[in-house]
């Protein structure tokens, strides 16, 4: 059984249900990985607590990764609940999300790969896992390095990112396809630039040790 990790960004996390259920319609054992950006921000902007980025990672400090989990785990349940009762929302420190602190940024991890028991039990029950991605500490993680790592660990087939943009554009038209030696040199030059960059940098990662990587209609290639 094909086994597939899908993405789903936190501005498109409602509208996302068809994109997963298609995958469970096709045969596939799902496991959904979301983001919570939009939602972290305005909840850190309606609390007055100010927000930094560095090289696209949010900086964390104790505060803020409370708003972070308190976020994610909302988000997760959403989805959920949309996606139906096969659907069962996981945060990812109490399934054992795993990540390397990167102290320079707070309380921030760079995801481990890893293999959660209670994602392998919920796909062999039949169930979608929907994960909130928190690593143990807690440390916030960008999802889209989660969900690479986790399709890692888990050995998935495949990995879709699904976004508000319809897939990687390289000068000015839209790709079908993208070559990860490509990508990384055009990552190297600046070439791309906002939330398309953490997203291509972990499908290149998963492409390259055999995944099949796609960010909307644009497939990655090792």
């Amino acid at each position: 059984m094909t086994r597939v990790v899908v993405k789903v960004g936190g501005a498109v996390a409602a509208g996302s249900a068809d994109v997963v259920l298609g995958h469970v319609e096709a045969g596939s054992e799902v496991v959904v990985v979301h983001g919570a950006g939009p939602q972290i921000s305005a909840e850190l902007a309606r609390r007055g607590i100010a927000t930094e980025f560095v090289h696209g990672l949010r900086v964390t400090s104790p505060e803020t990764v409370a708003v972070v989990r308190e976020s994610l785990v909302a988000v997760g349940v959403v989805l959920a609940e949309t996606l139906g009762p096969s659907a069962v929302p996981l945060v990812g420190d109490e399934i054992g999300l795993r990540a390397r602190q990167l102290p320079e940024l707070g309380l921030v991890g760079e995801p481990i790969p890893c293999r959660p028991p209670a994602i392998e039990q919920a796909l062999a029950a039949g169930l979608i896992p929907v994960v909130a991605p928190i690593a143990e500490g807690p440390l916030n993680v960008n999802a889209d390095d989660a969900a690479s790592a986790l399709a890692i660990g888990l050995g998935a087939d495949r990995i879709v990112f699904v976004t508000d943009v319809p897939g990687v554009y390289v000068e000015g038209a839209l790709a079908d396809r993208i070559e990860a030696g490509q990508a990384d040199r055009m990552l190297a030059e600046g070439a791309f630039e906002g939330g398309i960059v953490p997203k291509l940098l972990a499908a290149v990662r998963a492409a390259k040790l055999g995944l099949r990587a796609e960010i909307g209609a644009t497939e990655v290639l090792a």
